[in-house]
C-alpha cells in the first residue's frame, strides 16, 4: 500500500534544499524575524547562525512539503522559544486567586481581546503615515521591554507569533490560569504605558 503523504505531494512538486544560498536568500528575513521577537541584535544574529547549523545537521529530515524558508523559520522559532524559556525559567508567579475573574471582566474570555467598555483610549495616526507608525512601534517596544521577562515572552508568543494558549503554556511551562493572569497584567501595563507615552 502506498504512503498517503507521498500520494498527496508528488515528488516532482517537492522543494529541495540549497544550503549554499541560505545566507543570501534567507539571512536578512530570519534576522528581522528574530529581532522583532528577541529585541537583541547580537542574539538575533546568533540564533540565525545556530538555525543554519542545525538545519545543515538535519537536511536528511527535510521532506520537501514546505518551502525551504518555512522549514528554516520553524527551526528558528523553536530556538526563539528556547530563549523565552531560559529568560522566564525560575520566575515565581505569585498570582492572587481573584485575578482570573478580573481578567474576564476586562477581556473577552474567548479571544482575550478588550471588552468594548474597557478598551484603551484610541491611539490614532494616519494609516499611510509610516513615520508615525514607526514612532508608535518604538514606543510600544519600549513599553514591552518594561514587562517582566515571563510576561514579555507570553505576550510576544500570543500577539506576535500568534501561538495558541496551549502551545504557550506547554512551551513556557505555565498553567492556563496563570497564562490568563499574565496576559491580563501585560495588557494593563502596556495600556498604561502607551497612554502615558504616546500622544
Amino acid at each position: 500500500m502506498q504512503n498517503l503523504e507521498t500520494i498527496s505531494t508528488p515528488i516532482s512538486n517537492r522543494c529541495s534544499l540549497e544550503p549554499q544560498y541560505w545566507v543570501e536568500r534567507h539571512a536578512d528575513f530570519m534576522y528581522n524575524y528574530a529581532l522583532v521577537r528577541i529585541n537583541d541584535s547580537d542574539l538575533a544574529q546568533d540564533l540565525v547562525q545556530e538555525t543554519f547549523l542545525a538545519a545543515l545537521e538535519r537536511t536528511s529530515t527535510f521532506e520537501g512539503r514546505s518551502s525551504e524558508r518555512t522549514w528554516l523559520v520553524s527551526i528558528l522559532k523553536n530556538k526563539i522559544f528556547d530563549v523565552y524559556r531560559r529568560r522566564s525559567s525560575g520566575l515565581i508567579i505569585r498570582m492572587s486567586a481573584k485575578m482570573p475573574s478580573e481578567a474576564e471582566d476586562f477581556f473577552n474570555p474567548v479571544d482575550g481581546r478588550w471588552n468594548k467598555t474597557d478598551q484603551p483610549v484610541y491611539l490614532s495616526f494616519e494609516e499611510n503615515d509610516p513615520l508615525r507608525e514607526k514612532e508608535f512601534n518604538q514606543v510600544l517596544e519600549k513599553c514591552m521591554l518594561k514587562l517582566p521577562e515571563l510576561w514579555l515572552a507570553v505576550f510576544r508568543m500570543k500577539h506576535i507569533d500568534d501561538q495558541s494558549t496551549q502551545i504557550i503554556c506547554n512551551e513556557l511551562r505555565v498553567t492556563p490560569s496563570n497564562y490568563w493572569v499574565i496576559i491580563h497584567r501585560a495588557k494593563l501595563n502596556l495600556r498604561a504605558c502607551l497612554q502615558k507615552n504616546w500622544n
